[in-house]
């Protein structure tokens, strides 16, 4: 199959597109992102690339680090995670605070932003310290995504703490109902510097891999997860990782996947490669319009959805 071919073509069609939606603006450090970009990049379990536009340019991963720092506590906690963190998806927006709130606080599924921050402070218990627990991730993502060159933006992190009342809440509530064991600040802070973390679609398409095949990486030959955990996280990736809009990418994309404020979205084809692309300009769920739009052509194109 000529992938090269396929993602011109892809660049091509969406670009009607690249001046709907809207930038992440309630993070003030994102709020002058230009919105007209696009990238695109597929790794192959051989080290294979294919890319398309701007797939040198530095973004903001945002929620794509939640799968990381999930895969950090799955392997740790293994199935005792589900005792403070559900597997189910919220149907409600990424932020929400009323599921939060008579669900006793216990978030919903580890993608949401409730769930996210619950499974940082546990890697915070697990490691005593909350930069250590920060470094664990991103060592992690510098290991499956083979660069260690990556590092989290000070000023992006800084702009959401400043900005991040919301967030702090769902902290505060989760602490409420005895289901956040670390001083709550402390756990937000970490949270917000995993989300901002900076990395492009290549080194993002690469770091699925792992996923992608099963736990292990097929270029290293490094197992990171169990086959199971693999599975566990992909499912959820699925029904969970573009929150209330994750039926309508399921429907027409059909691939694991998540996205991220940033503008970025992973995804993944089992056995065969992974997948990002990357364009600022939101849906209204948070999600990136022309990247939903360029992964839905591009499962119609090759067939390589899941269904």
């Amino acid at each position: 199959m000529n992938y090269q071919l396929i993602l011109d073509e892809i660049s091509q069609e969406i670009q009607p597109l690249l001046h709907e939606g809207k930038v992440a603006d309630y993070i003030p450090a994102l709020a002058d992102v230009n919105k007209n970009q696009f990238a695109m990049s597929i790794t192959l379990f051989d080290g294979t690339t294919h890319n398309i536009g701007s797939t040198n340019e530095l973004f903001s991963i945002q929620s794509i680090s939640k799968v990381f720092s999930f895969t950090k506590a799955l392997k740790i906690y293994r199935i005792s995670l589900y005792n403070r963190i559900g597997k189910e998806p919220s149907g409600n927006p990424f932020n929400s605070l009323v599921q939060l709130e008579y669900e006793h606080g216990i978030p919903r599924n580890p993608f949401i932003n409730a769930g996210a921050i619950n499974v940082t402070d546990s890697l915070i218990s697990h490691y005593k310290d909350a930069s250590m627990a920060y470094e664990e991730v991103l060592s992690f993502i510098k290991a499956i995504s083979e660069e260690s060159s990556i590092y989290s933006n000070e000023i992006v992190a800084n702009s959401e703490m400043l900005n991040g009342y919301r967030n702090m809440a769902l902290a505060n509530l989760m602490k409420s109902f005895n289901n956040l064991d670390n001083e709550t600040k402390e756990v937000v802070q970490t949270y917000f510097k995993q989300c901002a973390i900076e990395m492009n679609t290549k080194m993002l398409s690469r770091s699925m891999l792992y996923l992608a095949n099963r736990g292990v990486d097929p270029i290293t030959n490094i197992r990171y997860i169990s086959e199971p955990q693999a599975k566990r996280i992909n499912a959820v990736m699925l029904t969970c990782g573009h929150y209330d809009a994750s039926g309508d990418f399921a429907y027409k994309v059909g691939l694991p996947g998540k996205s991220g404020v940033g503008g970025g979205i992973v995804a993944l084809v089992p056995n065969l490669m992974g997948i990002c692309v990357w364009s600022p300009g939101l849906n209204e769920q948070g999600n990136s319009l022309v990247g939903t739009k360029a992964l839905e052509l591009f499962t119609t194109k090759t067939g390589l959805s899941i269904f």
